[in-house]
């Protein structure tokens, strides 16, 4: 019987959480705490009640108070922890390579930051992202290259790490969207005024939600109508959003929607008939992944995550995000039913890959 470790100690709420518990989830559907001693450290017993006689959990509530807190747990509390326990495999869900003692060693690596491109421009809106970025760069650093692996999302991110880091055990774990659940139905032939466009996201500044703006204020100086953006913002989440609305809040085209919650979100996804994606930087691109049940059309960012998160797909077209000119021309071609879009396939992926829990489980345990 293997002692294995599973440490999420920052996660409380939202998409970490439901990766967390999406892990702990295919642990028990593959039996595997049946014939191994899992324990999972987490921030708070009481998010993962329904474990609590399938797993050993160990809370942590201190985790989440600082970053001293954090830093902690993960570089002392861990290896005093760890030193005489015997442990087989050490798998950490949070970006940081903990201080332990184990056989094996796994850190997952979800924070695109260090890699993000940051223009001066956009510093006023989020200059402690900027700074995060440049924290998380040095933080993926510590301790790195004592993991047996590390994983990551994409095949981009692959690369990165090893340009970066000078690391080559790095291994591709491509998730799996569960969208089964939503009953998509064909609008495309109900009777409508407009064509619906809509971009989900929260508004960072990387989201780059103003290349839509601009791309259909320039529609709308040549008097081009007959259509609607969705934009998942209403200017009151950050200073990002407020400026985007004052400056394009005169746009009859645009709608400020505020943010979805995911059941909102899908059936918006039924009647809309093409999804914009401009963003810059993704760990993965989850709407496009939701969207693309829905067989509608998507204007995409040309960027590598955006490639790997369309995979294969045939009512696609990639842009330069940052050209508005051409997003303008995309936008009315698909107004106007012209747009021809382009057969993505889905790129092959080196070893060492896995799509989903399961896969990754039968590599790394």
């Amino acid at each position: 019987m293997k002692t294995i470790i599973i440490s999420g100690i920052n996660f409380f709420e939202g998409g970490p959480l439901s990766v967390y518990r999406d892990c702990l989830d295919n642990i028990i559907k593959s039996r595997l705490n049946e014939t191994n001693n899992i324990i999972a450290f987490v921030h708070k017993k009481e998010l993962f009640v329904e474990y609590a006689d399938k797993i050993t959990l160990i809370e942590l509530p201190k985790a989440r108070k600082n970053y001293l807190y954090r830093l902690w747990y993960e570089y002392i509390y861990f290896y005093i922890y760890s030193k005489d326990k015997n442990i087989d495999v050490w798998l950490s869900l949070h970006d940081i390579t903990p201080n332990v003692k184990a056989k094996k060693r796994y850190v997952y690596c979800h924070n695109p930051s260090p890699f993000m491109k940051t223009e001066l421009k956009n510093l006023k809106y989020s200059y402690k992202n900027f700074l995060f970025s440049l924290f998380y760069k040095y933080l993926y650093k510590i301790n790195i290259k004592k993991n047996t692996s590390v994983i990551v999302q994409q095949d981009w991110m692959r690369q990165e790490f090893i340009k970066m880091y000078k690391v080559e055990n790095v291994i591709v774990a491509k998730p799996t969207a569960t969208i089964n659940a939503i009953n998509y139905i064909d609008s495309s032939k109900e009777p409508k005024n407009k064509i619906r466009f809509i971009y989900a996201a929260f508004p960072r500044f990387f989201k780059n939600f103003e290349v839509i703006c601009i791309a259909c204020e320039k529609l709308e100086g040549k008097g081009i109508d007959g259509y609607e953006v969705l934009l998942t913002i209403d200017g009151k989440e950050n200073r990002y959003s407020k400026e985007l609305k004052k400056r394009f809040k005169k746009l009859q085209s645009i709608r400020f929607i505020g943010l979805q919650d995911r059941k909102d979100l899908f059936d918006l996804y039924e009647t809309v008939d093409c999804m914009i994606f401009p963003s810059k930087l993704e760990t993965w691109g989850l709407p496009v992944s939701e969207f693309k049940g829905t067989g509608k059309p998507m204007l995409v960012a040309d960027l590598p995550y955006a490639h790997e998160t369309v995979g294969t797909y045939n009512k696609v077209i990639f842009f330069n995000p940052n050209d508005t000119n051409e997003l303008a021309s995309l936008l009315e071609k698909e107004i106007t039913k012209t747009n021809i879009y382009i057969n993505a396939i889905e790129k092959e992926i080196k070893e060492p890959f896995a799509i989903g829990w399961s896969m990754l489980f039968d590599i790394i345990f």
